[in-house]
């Protein structure tokens, strides 16, 4: 598994600390570095910070677009850390200006386990457990309140958009959770080969999913971005520039693969050109990127 080229990609939204907070999370992991840097002009939130980069050989995006968005836990990182010693150093770096939501303890779930959020307010969970595949680093959905028991239907509702799914393991509710039948406490699953975890809360939460954390879904043609646009909008929202919300509230990003390449151009009046472009679009037209990159 090349884990730089996974379809699914999550992507961080900040205010104006996007910079400092992918030092930090490279300087944190091992195998972890930046990728590529661009700034943007003419967006509503003005200048804006580009940044791809790699955390234990896993890729993600990150952007400085303003304080519309703040992130939460709702979408956390769960870590397998395979060592008492790498869970014991991670979490004191993750925690240190953060806080903690659990210490790091023995559970039911797990001998040592921690949830700490860090100094920029994302939320990691890590387990002194390893898991049996390169990609250690899993994105972890909350469902919680009214979507509390919603995890077995989004994951049939995911499994049904992205191809090469499989369910990797269910814990359902215990019986006096007073759950509907068949509802899940924990899952993990895998869409287009990329893992995630999702989890269901049986106390009430002031946070949802939102935009401030958000997957990139990389698409090779046209045709493949109008797939993922229909179906991921369905029962949830368009929104502009290749971003929708699918049914459950969570963020997506329906983007070529070309688009990453004519977003790292060092030429400024080709990234402006794109840029103005695809600030006019809800589903993004990859002839139309295209002819913009090149002037034409």
């Amino acid at each position: 598994m090349n884990l730089q080229n996974t379809k699914i990609v999550p992507h961080l939204w900040f205010d104006r600390e996007a910079v400092e907070a992918v030092n930090f999370y490279t300087s944190v992991f091992q195998n972890s570095s930046l990728l590529d840097h661009s700034v943007i002009s003419g967006t509503p939130s003005g200048d804006v910070d580009i940044i791809t980069f790699q955390l234990s050989g896993q890729k993600f995006m990150a952007i400085n677009a303003g304080p519309t968005f703040k992130l939460n836990e709702s979408i956390s990182f769960f870590v397998y850390c395979g060592s008492e010693k790498e869970i014991d150093r991670l979490c004191e770096s993750l925690s240190e200006g953060g806080s903690v939501i659990f210490p790091l303890a023995k559970y039911d779930w797990s001998p040592k386990y921690a949830w700490v959020k860090d100094k920029f307010g994302l939320s990691w969970q890590l387990d002194i457990e390893d898991i049996n595949s390169p990609q250690k680093i899993l994105p972890s959905l909350l469902f919680v309140n009214e979507k509390s028991a919603m995890v077995k239907q989004a994951i049939g509702y995911y499994k049904s958009v992205f191809p090469d799914t499989k369910v990797i393991m269910e814990t359902p509710w215990h019986p006096e959770a007073n759950k509907p039948d068949g509802s899940l406490l924990f899952a993990q699953f895998r869409l287009a080969g990329y893992l995630f975890n999702a989890m269901s809360s049986n106390q009430h939460h002031d946070y949802d999913f939102n935009e401030a954390l958000s997957f990139m879904v990389y698409c090779d043609t046209q045709e493949e971005v109008d797939y993922f646009w229909i179906k991921l909008s369905e029962g949830g929202e368009e929104q502009p520039c290749g971003w929708v919300k699918d049914r459950f509230g969570v963020s997506w990003q329906v983007v070529p693969l070309g688009l990453d390449k004519m977003m790292a151009t060092k030429d400024k009046e080709k990234l402006d050109r794109v840029t103005q472009v695809m600030l006019q679009m809800m589903k993004l037209d990859i002839k139309e990127l295209e002819k913009a990159f090149l002037g034409d």
